[in-house]
C-alpha cells in the first residue's frame, strides 16, 4: 500500500498550512520540513533560494530522478500604509481579490512581530455605502484592518508595520468526518505531505529504488522559478507534484490522481505520461487525464530554463484553487500510490 496512514497524512497536512509562508517568506516552512526529514535521518540541503533538497540514492547513481512539490502560498504584501490607519496590499501570486474578501490575515513585520488583521473592502458597511456590492474587488478598494488602535499612518508604523511587511491568510483548515480536507494553500502542501510520508515510507521498508532522486521542497513556484534550478545533469525525469485543476470542462476530481497532459506552458512529455498511465491502471490507482488552461508548474519553469530533461505533472484534484480549496482523502491516498510505484519503475528513455 502506499500510503498506510492517512490519518498521519492530514496531520502533516494541517501542520503544513498552518505556518505563514507567501512566496518570498518561507523559511519557517522550509525548517520544518527539514526537521522532519532530520529525524528520518535524510540528508538534506538548502539551495541559495531557500528550497530544500533531499537525496536518496539509488542503484544507479548515473541517472537521476527529481520530484518535485512547492511549500510557498499566494499571499500579500503592505502596498502602502493608508492615512485612515488600514493598510492597502499588493499580491502575491496569481489569484484575484474577490477571493480574499473577509478573510482573516497576519502581517508579520521585518523584526519578527505579527499582528492580526481582516481583509475588507473599503465600502463594506451597507449602512453607510449604497452600492457596497457592486464595488469593484480591486486594490484601491481592499484594505486591511488591523487588530489594534490605530487612527493614522504615524499610528501603525509606531507598531513596527512598514511598506514591504509580508501578509498571510488564515488557512481556516478542517477535516471533516467524510473525509475531506478544506483549507486555504492545499496548492500545493498536499503534494508536500504526500512527498514526506513516501520518503518516510521508502526509509521505513529499506526500499531500494533503481535510481537516485532528489526531493526538491521548492519555494518560489507561485512566482514562476521554484523549481528551475540545481538539477543535476544526471537528471533524466523530472515529476512536478501539484494540484489537480478543477472546474467546468475538467476531468479532474476530489477522489483520484490528476494526471496532466497539457497546461498553458504546452504538452507534457507523452511517453513519461504514457508511463504514469501504465503505472495507474497496473497498479489499480484511480486517475484521470486533463488539461490545464491556466497553469504553469516547477517542472515546466525546469523546461523553460533549458534543462534537458523528461517532464511530468501530478497532483491530487484540488477543488476552487487559489480560493477556499478542498480535497478528499482518495484523492491523496491514489496521488500516494502512483508515487510509490513510480519511483520503483525505470526511466522511459
Amino acid at each position: 500500500m502506499a500510503n498506510k496512514n492517512i490519518e498521519e497524512t492530514f496531520k502533516l497536512l494541517v501542520d503544513l498550512v498552518s505556518i505563514p509562508s507567501p512566496s518570498g517568506n518561507t523559511n519557517e516552512v522550509i525548517t520544518y520540513v527539514e526537521n522532519y526529514l532530520a529525524k528520518l535521518q535524510v540528508e538534506t540541503k538548502r539551495n541559495r533560494k531557500g528550497g530544500l533538497i533531499a537525496t536518496l540514492n539509488g542503484k544507479d547513481s548515473s541517472r537521476h530522478r527529481m520530484l518535485t512539490a512547492h511549500v510557498d502560498t499566494l499571499g500579500a504584501m503592505v502596498k502602502e500604509i493608508k492615512a485612515n490607519g488600514r493598510l492597502k496590499i499588493d499580491l502575491i501570486g496569481g489569484f484575484k481579490y474577490n477571493s480574499i474578501e473577509g478573510e482573516y490575515c497576519e502581517i508579520e513585520t521585518s523584526s519578527g512581530k505579527k499582528f492580526t488583521g481582516t481583509i475588507l473592502m473599503r465600502q463594506t458597511s451597507v449602512h453607510v455605502y449604497k452600492d457596497a456590492g457592486k464595488a469593484e474587488r480591486n486594490q484601491d478598494n481592499m484594505e486591511v484592518r488591523i487588530d489594534e488602535q490605530v487612527k493614522n499612518a504615524d499610528e501603525v508604523r509606531a507598531l513596527g508595520i512598514e511598506v514591504g511587511d509580508f501578509i498571510s491568510f488564515d488557512p481556516r483548515v478542517e477535516v471533516t468526518e467524510s473525509g475531506f480536507i478544506k483549507s486555504r494553500h492545499l496548492d500545493d502542501k498536499a503534494s508536500v505531505a504526500i512527498l514526506l510520508q513516501l520518503i518516510k515510507q521508502i526509509k521505513e521498508e529499506s526500499i531500494q529504488m533503481p535510481y537516485t532522486t532528489y526531493f526538491l521542497i521548492s519555494n518560489n513556484e507561485e512566482i514562476g522559478y521554484g523549481g528551475n534550478s540545481n538539477i543535476t545533469s544526471e537528471t533524466v525525469e523530472y515529476l512536478a507534484v501539484d494540484m489537480g485543476a478543477m472546474g467546468d470542462g475538467q476531468s479532474t476530481d476530489e477522489f483520484t490522481v490528476s494526471i496532466c497532459v497539457k497546461d498553458a506552458s504546452g504538452p507534457y512529455h507523452y511517453e513519461l505520461r504514457k508511463q504514469l498511465v501504465r503505472l495507474a491502471e497496473e497498479n489499480n490507482v484511480d486517475y484521470k487525464l486533463d488539461i490545464y488552461p491556466y497553469y504553469g508548474s516547477d517542472a515546466s519553469a525546469a523546461i523553460r530554463s533549458g534543462h534537458d530533461i523528461v517532464h511530468g505533472l501530478i497532483g491530487p484534484g484540488i477543488d476552487s484553487s487559489h480560493a477556499f480549496e478542498r480535497t478528499h482523502q482518495a484523492s491523496i491516498e491514489n496521488t500516494a500510490k502512483l508515487l510509490y510505484h513510480y519511483v520503483q519503475s525505470n526511466l522511459v528513455i
